[in-house]
């Protein structure tokens, strides 16, 4: 045992890892695919389906920046 874990569970701390980045992720993946199933039913031949799948992948990310600076 380390001097941190000693440390860590006398004061009764405790590492928090993993659930919270597994459920970012996942919210932004369901983001990611509808907006891909939206941009691709949108879009007309091979350009604009190319496109439709690099729209997806930004467009929750722009979406939070939005709603961000919204608030701001």
């Amino acid at each position: 045992m380390t001097d941190t874990e000693r440390t860590e569970r006398a004061s009764g701390r405790t590492r928090r890892s993993g659930p919270t980045y597994v459920q970012s992720g996942a919210i932004y993946t369901l983001g990611m695919l509808g907006a891909w199933v939206w941009f691709w039913q949108q879009s007309d031949g091979f350009w604009g389906h190319l496109w439709a799948l690099v729209e997806g992948v930004f467009w929750p990310a722009f979406m939070v920046y939005q709603g961000f600076s919204a608030l701001y």
